[in-house]
């Protein structure tokens, strides 16, 4: 059995001249809650779709389950649930009613999936309540509800949490952890606010104009979002001598007096020392700390929505 649940080699798509998706490659492992953040357009969903065959790619390449190829493809995407569309639902039916037409168009065997998925979305209790009824939180949970009716091994949620309520968001958080810890299901769930997403995943892929621009774990992102190096002085010269004697890339120029490295925080005193030899008048240096988001709009250019 593969370790790996998706593999992508340099999937691209491309609509007319303008690629929304170029050669994104991601590897997510089972039992894994895989984060995909990204702005507003930045190719989120288009990958998801590419992954669950709504769409067709332009190049490249994936494996689900450790398997590749059209067929294989095909049985792979029998294993997966996915929320990427919102679903349509019946206002005049209820829960169950939903459910059992979603089992019948997607030729799911047997009833008794209905009964575990309602159970696992906190749905079982709404009996004859009609879905016109629910709240936007409990419609958030039927369309969960629907990817679980065939017990899938790999659930796709694109922007679960989206126009919820502080309540809704911690009910559908909640949620999405004990499908990973109770039920082993690998999760891949779409996102454009990093902090909120940052309390689930365990590991993250950062997409920005249709390109994947890093990918790390939880404990990755921790340590290179939180802590940076504040150098203050004559910015340009300051970054081109860290790039060439440290090997630095991830730095920003917050100003023309600011730079602020985001790797190698424990050399601070070397850095330090380095641009003094040079002639690089130093007027501060120090370790401070960022948000999440604003480590976000350094990787993207762009700003948290």
């Amino acid at each position: 059995m593969s370790e790996y649940v998706l593999r992508t080699r340099a999937v691209s798509k491309k609509y007319g001249g303008a690629y929304a998706l170029q050669d994104v490659s991601v590897e997510i492992k089972r039992g894994q809650i895989y984060g995909l953040i990204g702005l507003n357009g930045a190719g989120k969903t288009t990958f998801m779709r590419a992954i669950t065959g709504l769409i067709a790619v332009t190049s490249g390449e994936a494996e689900l389950f450790g398997q590749s190829g059209a067929e294989a493809l095909r049985r792979g995407r029998r294993r997966i649930g996915q929320s990427i569309e919102t679903p349509a639902l019946y206002p005049g039916m209820t829960a169950e009613q939903n459910l059992e037409i979603q089992r019948v168009v997607g030729g799911v065997p047997g009833k008794a999936g209905i009964k575990n998925a309602l159970e696992t979305a906190g749905l079982a209790d709404t009996g004859k309540k009609k879905v016109r009824n629910f709240s936007l939180g409990m419609k958030q949970r039927l369309a969960l509800a629907i990817a679980l009716i065939a017990n899938p091994e790999f659930l796709i949620l694109d922007e679960p949490v989206n126009g919820l309520d502080p309540k809704g968001i911690i009910e559908i958080r909640e949620l999405m952890v004990r499908l990973a810890q109770s039920r082993g299901i690998t999760l891949l769930v779409s996102s454009h606010l990093l902090d909120e997403l940052a309390q689930t995943a365990t590991h993250f892929g950062i997409i920005d104009k249709g390109k994947l621009v890093r990918q790390l774990s939880a404990k990755e992102l921790s340590e290179q979002s939180h802590r940076y190096v504040i150098l203050t002085g004559k910015t340009a010269k300051e970054s081109a001598l860290l790039a060439e004697r440290f090997g630095i890339a991830d730095f920003s120029a917050v100003s023309a007096a600011e730079l602020r490295v985001y790797e190698q925080i424990d050399r601070a005193g070397e850095m330090n020392a380095l641009l003094v030899r040079n002639g690089v008048t130093v007027e501060g240096i120090g370790i401070s700390k960022q948000k999440l988001e604003e480590y976000f709009m350094t990787l993207t250019g762009g700003s948290a929505q």
